[in-house]
């Protein structure tokens, strides 16, 4: 490091033709950026259609949603031209403005060219490089301070006086483009590889639809050669050869936060758990009362409904009623072809629930369509298996870049006590 450099004011890994320059500079955000609000426009102006309407539904993390459409009149667009947005903008939310401990910020794609600018949404303004100012509020220190400058209000909304005496660290123009040089180029990585996730979701849903007779039919379109002379494929309930079980009732003060036989609930199958019971607890429980066998399906009957999962066999516990099994003999349907059934459900034709719950009787009342043959079940089983496992291989890809983003994000920038001076 060069003579008269102070450690925390550069970043730990620096671009080389940047390593001789002078000290990042401290300054407060209102000397970097402002937040330019959208107008309050009446929901009495909606329109089927007309100009795009930005809204904070539509600002994700990162991201823009276009899941929502919503339409202003077209003359709005000269009448309000300064709450137009165009697309390489940036915009943020500015009521429950962080989720997750992610800003909701993002650039503004071709779909809202164009569009105006709701209230409660804001656009970055600044002469500073623009997509720097994006990256350097993706940081967890900055975004933490701001979700303290608006914590205790309800809803937590963000203005100007919440961010502007922000203290950070910017370099020169230049090295401010080649940082966010760096950083778009590997998030043009991570969009391409989330578009071959999502490409090989659609080719198992279409693999599905050819696999599994539909509606009405007897047997599949695509069935492999060997099986085509088998018949047609059969139709019973769930509940004529399976049972629904669930494990025993655990009570809070019987968990704890970190040690023991990890204790699963519907927010945490499939991922970390955040509860535990002892080892002595589980052992009693598992040889007292029902347990599922390795290769069973769970699935969560709350919240999100109908997520399912084969029991791996591991020591694990699992909250009553919320998560339940396909106590399965296996006689006439494998564990890994009903699971693949499970699976592709629509949950939100079942009678007794709108989709918050699943009940035991939803689940025996399920009419499955099989063929008879093990062979044929397996084979299907095995194919949807093959694919699944190329998804997961390529989702962690996305994992592994977002890991990197993130570690980029922590090196690329100086590390900064990020205490506001100003109102919070």
């Amino acid at each position: 490091m060069s003579k008269g450099i102070n450690k925390n004011s550069v970043p730990n890994l620096r671009f080389p033709e940047f390593k001789k320059d002078c000290d990042w500079k401290e300054v407060i955000m209102r000397d970097v950026f402002s937040i330019f609000q959208g107008f309050a426009f009446s929901s009495s102006d909606a329109r089927p259609e007309g100009c795009r309407w930005l809204k904070i539904t539509d600002v994700g993390i990162q991201k823009m949603n276009h899941e929502t459409q919503s339409y202003l009149p077209i003359n709005f667009k000269q009448k309000y031209e300064k709450f137009i947005v165009r697309e390489g903008d940036f915009v943020m939310a500015l009521t429950r403005p962080i989720l997750g401990d992610e800003l909701k910020i993002a650039k503004v794609d071709a779909v809202y060219d164009q569009a105006l600018l709701n209230q409660r949404v804001g656009k970055l303004v600044t002469n500073n490089i623009y997509s720097f100012v994006f990256y350097l509020l993706q940081r967890k220190d900055i975004i933490k301070q701001i979700g303290k400058n608006i914590a205790g209000r309800e809803p937590p909304n963000l203005s100007s006086k919440h961010i502007d005496d922000i203290k950070i660290l910017v370099p020169k123009l230049d090295e401010q483009q080649k940082i966010a040089d760096c950083l778009s180029s590997l998030d043009d990585l991570i969009a391409a590889q989330n578009i071959k996730v999502e490409n090989l979701k659609n080719y198992k849903r279409g693999l599905l639809q050819q696999l599994f007779p539909i509606d009405g039919e007897a047997v599949p379109r695509l069935r492999f050669p060997e099986f085509k002379k088998d018949g047609d494929w059969k139709v019973k309930k769930l509940g004529e050869f399976c049972n629904v079980l669930m494990c025993k009732r655990i009570f809070a003060e019987q968990t704890n936060p970190s040690t023991g036989v990890p204790f699963y609930k519907i927010g945490t199958l499939g991922g970390k758990p955040d509860a535990y019971i002892s080892k002595e607890l589980f052992n009693e429980y598992k040889s007292k009362y029902n347990y599922p066998r390795i290769g069973e399906v769970l699935i969560t009957c709350s919240g999100t409904v109908g997520k399912c999962l084969p029991f791996d066999g591991e020591d694990s516990y699992y909250q009553d009623s919320n998560i339940v099994w396909i106590d399965n003999p296996t006689t006439e349907l494998s564990n890994d072809f009903l699971h693949i059934l499970i699976q592709n459900i629509d949950w939100s034709h079942l009678s007794s629930t709108t989709i918050t719950r699943i009940y035991g009787p939803d689940l025996k009342n399920l009419s499955l369509t099989f063929p008879d043959s093990a062979e044929e079940q397996d084979k299907i089983a095995k194919c949807i298996v093959s694919i699944d496992e190329l998804i997961l291989s390529e989702s962690n890809k996305t994992v592994q870049l977002e890991e990197h983003k993130k570690g980029l994000l922590q090196q690329l920038f100086p590390s900064i006590n990020t205490e506001s001076k100003g109102e919070s």
